[in-house]
């Protein structure tokens, strides 16, 4: 007798509820596998866990993984960072959108699934999550207006490269300052005549709960950000020249502090490219 899968609740799920293409939430997930575990890690992650523990999910639209190889690790900045100890740990970072409106519809599946697959083995222990949050929209900033891709297809579109930049601010009153003053004035300023073609912003929400015990709660929920520079060019080309000063002109308008600057590129999905690259 086949498993009741309550298929006929589909349809009535698919009838009511937001079903836009907007990233009104996000998963970014910046992970560090044990000494000795990174290609049995990298496996696991493209062969099974990008598909059933993340992009089979309801409401999650859009993925894609990236990668620090040493050379990379080594231009993080600051030394002494709240989000990585030390800075240059986390070499894979996966970013994934969540349509506007179904971040608790999809809450509820991904404890489910994540229970369920830890109880089947399909889980890779050996790993740390460094930096793991589940993220809300804040702001999408663009280089050239309304020409080129969206932020809705950025995780589709072949950018050359990704900065994951942490901002906390200087307290939980000044961060919608802080966004205000990233949107108009910072991030079209970088953005101009640079490599980046936008940088999205995001703040994070506390994690379930029932969360897995592996993932630790979320720090700076009222004061942080996360802002995404997707890239046309390797972040290696003019990196002290385009990112070097971010740390600087955050304190310098005296409304928070940088506490990661990290630059990665796409991994090669099916292989394990930059694997034998990481230490």
């Amino acid at each position: 007798m086949s498993e009741d899968t309550r298929s006929e609740t589909y349809a009535e799920l698919a009838a009511v509820g937001p079903y836009g293409v907007r990233p009104g939430h996000a998963l970014i997930t910046m992970v560090e596998p044990h000494p000795g575990q990174e290609y049995a890690y990298n496996r696991w992650y493209e062969d099974d866990h990008f598909v059933a523990g993340a992009m089979a999910m309801p409401w999650m639209y859009a993925g894609r993984r990236w990668v620090a190889t040493r050379d990379l690790q080594l231009l993080r900045y600051p030394a002494e960072s709240a989000v990585a100890d030390p800075v240059t740990a986390g070499c894979y970072l996966s970013t994934y959108w969540i349509t506007e409106g179904r971040y608790d519809e999809h809450m509820k599946w991904t404890v489910g699934i994540n229970k369920r697959l830890n109880r089947d083995g399909r889980v890779h222990q050996a790993r740390t999550h460094v930096f793991t949050a589940f993220q809300d929209h804040e702001a999408t900033v663009y280089r050239d207006g309304a020409a080129g891709p969206r932020d809705f297809h950025v995780l589709d579109h072949p950018y050359r490269g990704l900065v994951l930049e942490v901002i906390d601010a200087e307290s939980p009153q000044r961060r919608a300052e802080l966004v205000e003053w990233l949107r108009s004035a910072h991030l079209p300023k970088q953005l101009a005549g640079s490599p980046a073609a936008m940088v999205t912003v995001f703040r994070p929400t506390p994690l379930p709960g029932d969360r897995m015990t592996y993932v630790k709660q979320v720090e700076g929920v009222d004061t942080r950000l996360t802002l995404l520079w997707f890239l046309e060019e390797d972040p290696r080309e003019h990196w002290q020249e385009r990112f070097g000063g971010l740390g600087e002109a955050v304190a310098g308008a005296g409304l928070g502090r940088v506490e990661l600057v990290a630059p990665f590129i796409p991994t090669m999905v099916g292989t394990d490219r930059y694997v034998d690259e990481l230490r």
